[in-house]
């Protein structure tokens, strides 16, 4: 007997639900393993296309999210939501990686005043056009 398109749906969901759990809680030993065997310092190559290739998702991210939203486009959720996300991990790594260094407080300064509030009014539009 074959199975209705809502009971396949809902076998999907579930084994991909269980898949996504397992794989955070997985996440959460390998979390220790690397507090533990992290060097304090490193010397990173290309350190100046990771941060300019991070800058540039962000404008990009911005200007379709504004792009999209002026449009009425429902494709705007994912893009904001997407936006928001790296506008949390921009400010992260500004904070985390400023830490001790003279460029500490303009890392907090621009994830207070602007990558933060930013990332809430993405997660603002995210959730309202979802819906």
């Amino acid at each position: 007997m074959a199975l209705a398109a809502p009971q396949i749906r809902f076998r999907r969901t579930v084994r991909l639900s269980t898949v996504l759990t397992g794989a955070g809680l997985a996440l959460l030993p390998w979390m220790a393993v690397l507090a533990k065997t992290m060097p304090a310092t490193v010397e990173v190559s290309h350190w100046a296309a990771a941060w300019i290739g991070l800058d540039a998702l962000l404008a990009v991210g911005l200007a379709g999210t504004g792009v999209l939203l002026r449009r009425g486009d429902p494709r705007v959720s994912p893009v904001a939501a997407a936006t928001a996300a790296l506008l949390l991990m921009d400010a992260w790594f500004d904070v985390t990686t400023s830490a001790g260094t003279s460029g500490q407080g303009m890392a907090l300064v621009l994830a207070l005043a602007a990558e933060l509030p930013m990332a809430g009014l993405c997660a603002v539009v995210a959730a309202r056009r979802a819906s």
